[in-house]
């Protein structure tokens, strides 16, 4: 990133979670240059070199990666879903432009890719993409169902909630090795207005994008905290809301090593129980500090947003 000094640092990474958020919930809508430094913002060409120098890719490959991506993501819930719709949907001229679009980053056309789906719990190959992603989604693991079914089991109990709006502080950080230090400026924000102290306070991690269809260090992930009053952030402390709705709770008590095994076999266990995804993002709600738990062990909730 270009030598910006701290203040201004400050403000673009502020800019930007406000850009990245409106392209996420706009993904649908011809997404220009013009409208999206404006939510940010900024002038065209400034807010351009801000993104480049902070995300390491220009706006329109962000913007064509996220409506690939949202396109295999729709295909591995919703298989069923028109390719020819997909393509209209999130900003395709043709199907055939999708089709190359979606080649040239997985390897692999939409509708090859759909063909993976075969049966609820079939046993396929592997794939992996140009980027060097395997997909498809859990079928990567169904070769496993039986000892992930004894996970869940073992591990967690399961239910269906309705969940009211959530209200959250949150630090964004584009790759997973960024997590610990969004969370490290996170809690700086937050000691000082005693926000910590709360017993009602809990930290939640949001997943923007899936680990199988994103690579590692271009998913999008929110480290946050719980609001109980308003309170307007500062700084590169964004504000932002989980909706009200319907979700897959799973409640673990885990290793740190045990989380991606207990993500898998939760949404095994949507799929085998006839679920659909939402499209909404998933997340995880602690409940602890696994460091002074006499077993390192982390107390979770899980949450899947289903239709």
């Amino acid at each position: 990133m270009p030598s910006f000094d701290k203040e201004l640092q400050i403000t673009y990474i502020s800019s930007l979670n406000k850009a990245l958020q409106f392209i996420d919930e706009n993904l649908d809508t011809s997404l220009s240059l013009e409208m999206i430094s404006k939510v940010a913002c900024f002038s065209p060409f400034h807010f351009h070199r801000i993104f480049k120098a902070i995300t390491n890719e220009t706006l329109n490959a962000y913007v064509n990666r996220k409506r690939i991506e949202k396109v295999a993501s729709v295909l591995m819930h919703k298989p069923e879903a028109s390719i020819t719709e997909l393509s209209l949907l999130f900003g395709f001229n043709s199907n055939s432009s999708l089709t190359r679009s979606f080649k040239k980053y997985y390897n692999i056309s939409p509708s090859e890719f759909r063909k993976q789906k075969k049966g609820k719990f079939s046993k396929i190959s592997k794939i992996e993409s140009k980027n060097g992603q395997e997909l498809v989604a859990f079928e990567e693991y169904i070769c496993s169902i039986d000892n992930l079914k004894n996970w869940i089991e073992m591990n967690a109990k399961i239910e269906i909630r309705e969940m009211a709006n959530l209200e959250l502080a949150y630090v964004t950080s584009i790759g997973e090795q960024g997590i610990a230090t969004s969370y490290d400026t996170l809690v700086k924000w937050a000691t000082p207005l005693g926000l910590l102290k709360n017993p009602e306070t809990k930290m939640v991690t949001i997943y923007h994008d899936s680990f199988k269809i994103t690579s590692p260090e271009k998913v999008r992930i929110s480290a946050c905290i719980t609001l109980t009053e308003p309170i307007k952030p500062s700084g590169n402390i964004g504000r932002t809301s989980i909706e009200k709705g319907k979700f897959i709770v799973g409640s673990f008590v885990i290793g740190i090593t045990e989380f991606e095994k207990s993500w898998n076999s939760l949404f095994v266990w949507m799929a085998e129980n006839g679920y659909k995804k939402a499209d909404r993002d998933p997340f995880e709600i602690y409940h602890n500090d696994y460091r002074v738990h006499p077993e390192k062990k982390c107390i979770v909730d899980y949450f899947i947003p289903i239709s």
